[in-house]
């Protein structure tokens, strides 16, 4: 046999001899018991679907799941007595853990009251689909709060003016309105409740009792305050604006009393002109100038 011969039959030797091998192991590995690492687990009350704001719970609303304990969720509940009939105050999602923070207190019951935070009020307009934004303005979006005001018995110009900037919308529609959402049916909002201080509060009952509110819907990574001077109907077509009255100069002496009227003195009469006279004195003529 010569050489390449004998080569040949090694390499098919040790290629057929590292197949037996691998089928063998393959067969030893694919017989043992699989083993399932076990990791620590606790209990973890999540939600069944999403919950609005304002929900009751219930314990058909959320179950209890098996949840890793190295990943505990701060605030989170193992049992669902400790949540059922507490209101919802801020929207929990499909399996999401339910919180302290997404909950009302125990005793303040559900709807809409426990989800305004001390300080702040509540406060609801009425708007169409041009008011609300075409219906864009829901739950959770910010927006600046516009009105505008005419004066028509002075004959001066209207102005358009934001009057509060920055309102987070907690509601959009009335109760009956959202009950019937929940069915299916689109119903158009017709009020719009916004969270507020107590003093914008009372610059938006104004505003809706003196003139016509209007929403700009914001970006809600734009937290800045909008700061505007407004429009009047004069600027909105480029006129310039009137020219501010200049203030009268303050006298420093005594005040001069209203009745008090200035004399005028008149004016001295013209001085006659000079004429010259001729006088003959012992044959001596002369001239003299008499004023």
């Amino acid at each position: 046999m010569d050489r390449s011969k004998r080569t040949a039959v090694v390499v098919g030797v040790a290629v057929l001899l590292a197949a037996i091998a691998s089928l063998g192991i393959y067969r030893i590995v694919s017989r043992l018991p699989v083993q399932a690492a076990e990791l620590p687990t606790i209990d973890v009350v999540v939600a069944q679907y999403d919950l609005k704001l304002g929900t009751r719970v219930t314990a058909d609303h959320v179950r209890v799941v098996k949840w890793p304990a190295d990943t505990k969720v701060p605030g989170s509940f193992a049992k669902v007595e400790d949540i059922v009939n507490r209101g919802v105050i801020n929207p929990i999602a499909e399996n999401e853990p339910v919180t302290e923070a997404k909950l009302a207190a125990l005793e303040a019951g559900a709807g809409l009251p426990p989800s305004i935070p001390p300080g702040m009020r509540a406060v609801s307009v009425k708007v169409n689909e041009v008011v609300g934004v075409a219906g864009f303005v829901v739950p959770g979006t910010r927006v600046d709060v516009m009105v505008t005001l005419t004066n028509r018995q002075q004959n001066q110009d209207s102005i358009t003016r934001v009057v509060v900037s920055n309102a987070q919308v907690l509601t959009a529609g009335t109760r009956y309105d959202q009950e019937k959402a929940k069915e299916g049916t689109p119903i158009p909002s017709t009020v719009v409740t916004l969270l507020v201080t107590p003093e914008d509060g009372e610059r938006i009952a104004l505003a809706a009792s003196e003139g016509q509110i209007m929403l700009a819907l914001r970006n809600p990574l734009d937290t800045d305050p909008t700061q505007t001077t407004g429009v009047r109907t004069a600027g909105l077509f480029g006129q310039p604006a009137a020219p501010a009255a200049k203030p009268k100069p303050v006298r420093s002496g005594p005040a001069r009393p209203a009745t008090e009227q200035k004399i005028v003195q008149p004016a001295p009469p013209p001085q006659p002109a000079p004429y010259t006279v001729e006088a003959v004195r012992g044959g001596k003529r002369t001239e003299e100038t008499v004023r």
